[in-house]
C-alpha cells in the first residue's frame, strides 16, 4: 500500500451562519489548508468534496460550493453525498493508484435555515419509516431505550459521557456547547426530549465545514515535519432497515475498526485517543464498546460531536481533529470514526499515527 497522511487541516463550526453561503463559508477553510503546506490549487492533483443537496434544497448544489476552489485552473473533481469522511476515502484511494501524489478534501453544512428533522427523516426507509416523518431523535430514542431496558448501559454513564463532552469542549473554538462547571446531577434533572434522552444526551446542531489536504509517501514528507499517518481506514454498511438488526450494537463499527487496526498493525489498547462521530450518548457508549476502547485511550479530547454536530462535516472534523493531534505532537496513534445514516448504520474508521 502506498503511503498517505494527513498534512494539514482547517474547520469552522457555529451554531448558525444567518449571513454566509457556503462559498464564504469554504473559501478561508481551504485556502488556510493549502497555505498551512505552502500549495495553491495548482499543486493539487485531487479535489473532493461531500455535501448534501437536501440541506441547500437545490439539486447539484455542491457545483456552487466549488467556486470556493477556484474557477482556474481546471481541476480533478469528485463529490459525494455523504459527510467529508466518506469524500476523504474516496481521495485515498486515488491516491493509491499513483496518479496523483496530493489531494485537497473539503465538506460543509448548513442546516439552520431548514428543517433538519424533516431532512434526516428522507433516509429512513421509503416504504414504512419516511412516511411517518419521524424525527430523529425519537428514532435514536429507541435505540438508546433498548439499551437501557436490556442493562448495557445505565443512565448515568449516559450522563457521564455528556459531561466529559462538554469539559473537554472547553477551549475548542469550534465547540458550540461546553461547560467546566455542568455536573451529571445538572444533566440528570433535565427534562427529557425524547425519552430516555436529554438535551445534553443529543449532539449540539451546528453549521461548518471542514477542508483537509492529503499527501502521499516523500511528498507529505516534504510539506509537512510530521505528517498523520493513514495507517489503516476502512468503511462498513449495516442493514437499512431499523426492524432487521439489533440497535444495541454497531457490527459494520467493529468490523471497520478491527480490520483498520489491522492493517495499521496496531492494537486497540496501544491508541492515544480516539474521536467519535456520536450524535448521542447512547451511540458513543455503543462505539466504545464495538471498538473495545479502554481507559488508556482518551475519548473525543476536543468534545466530540456532541459539543457540535455539523451535518455532512462531522465525520471529516473528526479526522481532522485526530491528525492535528498527531501533527503537533500531541497524540502518536489516534483513531477517528464517522457515520452515516439511522442509529449507527454505516461506519467509517481511520486509523492514524505519526513517524
Amino acid at each position: 500500500m502506498r503511503e498517505v497522511a494527513v498534512v494539514a487541516t482547517a474547520l469552522h463550526q457555529v451554531p448558525a451562519l444567518t449571513d454566509t453561503t457556503e462559498v464564504q463559508l469554504m473559501v478561508p477553510l481551504l485556502n488556510a489548508a493549502r497555505e498551512a503546506v505552502g500549495l495553491t490549487q495548482a499543486d493539487i492533483g485531487f479535489t473532493c468534496s461531500g455535501s448534501s443537496d437536501f440541506l441547500a434544497g437545490q439539486a447539484f448544489s455542491f457545483v456552487q460550493t466549488l467556486d470556493a476552489v477556484g474557477a482556474f485552473p481546471p481541476i480533478s473533481e469528485s463529490h459525494v453525498e455523504m459527510d467529508g469522511a466518506f469524500a476523504l476515502y474516496e481521495a485515498w484511494v486515488k491516491l493509491q493508484i499513483g496518479e496523483v501524489d496530493t489531494a485537497l478534501v473539503f465538506s460543509y453544512g448548513k442546516s439552520s435555515p431548514g428543517s433538519l428533522r424533516d431532512v434526516l427523516a428522507l433516509q429512513l426507509d421509503p416504504y414504512f419509516l419516511a412516511p411517518l416523518w419521524p424525527p430523529a431523535e425519537a428514532i435514536a430514542a429507541l435505540q438508546a431505550r433498548l439499551l437501557l431496558e436490556v442493562g448495557i448501559v445505565g443512565a448515568e454513564e449516559l450522563a457521564e459521557i455528556a459531561v466529559r463532552s462538554q469539559r473537554n469542549a472547553v477551549g475548542n473554538p469550534n465547540a458550540v456547547r461546553s461547560s467546566r462547571e455542568v455536573t451529571v446531577a445538572d444533566l440528570m434533572a433535565e427534562a427529557p426530549i425524547a425519552d430516555p434522552l436529554r438535551p445534553s444526551d443529543l449532539a449540539a446542531e451546528s453549521d461548518g465545514g471542514c477542508a483537509v489536504v492529503l499527501a502521499a509517501g516523500d511528498r507529505a514528507r516534504e510539506l509537512c515535519d510530521r505528517p498523520a499517518w493513514i495507517r489503516g481506514i476502512d468503511h462498513r454498511i449495516d442493514a437499512h432497515g431499523l426492524g432487521t438488526r439489533d440497535l444495541t450494537l454497531a457490527p459494520s463499527a467493529a468490523l471497520a475498526a478491527s480490520l483498520a487496526c489491522t492493517a495499521a498493525g496496531l492494537e486497540v489498547d496501544s491508541l492515544d485517543l480516539a474521536e467519535l462521530h456520536s450524535p448521542t450518548t447512547s451511540q458513543e457508549a455503543i462505539l466504545v464498546r464495538a471498538f473495545g476502547l479502554g481507559g488508556s485511550t482518551e475519548v473525543n479530547p476536543s468534545g466530540g460531536a456532541l459539543a457540535g454536530n455539523t451535518l455532512m462535516a462531522a465525520g471529516l472534523m473528526r479526522i481532522a481533529e485526530a491528525a492535528g493531534r498527531i501533527i503537533d505532537g500531541r497524540a502518536d496513534r489516534a483513531l477517528a470514526h464517522a457515520t452515516s445514516g439511522p442509529c449507527l448504520q454505516q461506519n467509517l474508521v481511520c486509523v492514524m499515527a505519526g513517524d
